[in-house]
């Protein structure tokens, strides 16, 4: 009887362990709560660039990974693209921005 414990205990410990190496990050890809992360960082990011009266297009898109923040799209000046990656700095948890804004 105590060998048949051992060996459920076992597989399940298994399993546990498949199932947290699963939700890990590795150097090419997120983890869960990276991806959930850098969702909000994105709806963030976002939210600011639309609030700000110079900026308010739906031209401007962003993403994000591992705290990264890119910029890209299109917008009408230099000034515009120096604001939104301004503003993409100021936001809390950003590391660092890439701007590939384009400027018509």
């Amino acid at each position: 009887m105590k060998k048949s414990n051992f060996i459920r205990y076992f597989f399940i410990g298994l399993v546990l362990v498949g199932f947290i190496t699963a939700c890990a990050a590795t150097r090419n890809q997120e983890s869960t709560g990276e991806y959930v992360d850098n969702s909000v960082l994105t709806s963030k990011v976002k939210a600011e660039i639309f609030n700000d009266p110079m900026l308010k297009v739906l031209q401007i898109n962003v993403e994000s990974y591992k705290g990264v923040v890119q910029l890209s799209g299109f917008v009408d000046s230099p000034q515009a693209s120096a604001r939104a990656e301004q503003i993409a700095k100021s936001v809390r948890g950003v590391e660092s921005v890439e701007n590939s804004i384009v400027v018509k």
